[in-house]
């Protein structure tokens, strides 16, 4: 990933329904989610609903994909992976360490 692109991604979660759009994508995994179960769940307006997914597919961080009459959006987890190494790229001052165990790593 690099700088414009992790911009991009950034700007994009830098809303609070976009945000919880993407969360719920990535903790729907695989099978992905309709707009309208999305919608559903998160509360919100399906033309609302719509307009953040557009930003979020823009950014790179959803795709979609039509299965018959139904869209299907899914969290692209290349993509936030992508994200999170560019952003954890230099931690810890170059040295080893694992981001997931806060006390294993001295210099973060």
């Amino acid at each position: 990933m690099n700088e414009d692109r992790a911009i991009s991604a950034l700007g994009a979660l830098a809303h609070p329904q976009r945000l919880r759009t993407f969360r719920a994508l990535v903790v729907a995994g695989l099978p992905g989610l309709t707009p309208s179960t999305l919608a559903d769940q998160l509360g919100v307006a399906r033309n609302t609903l719509s307009f953040h997914l557009k930003e979020l597919s823009h950014a790179g961080l959803v795709t979609v994909e039509q299965q018959g009459r139904n869209l299907i959006y899914r969290a692209d987890f290349s993509q936030m992976n992508g994200l999170l190494g560019y952003l954890t790229e230099h931690c810890c001052q170059g040295a080893s360490c694992e981001a997931s165990d806060p006390s294993a790593c001295k210099t973060c």
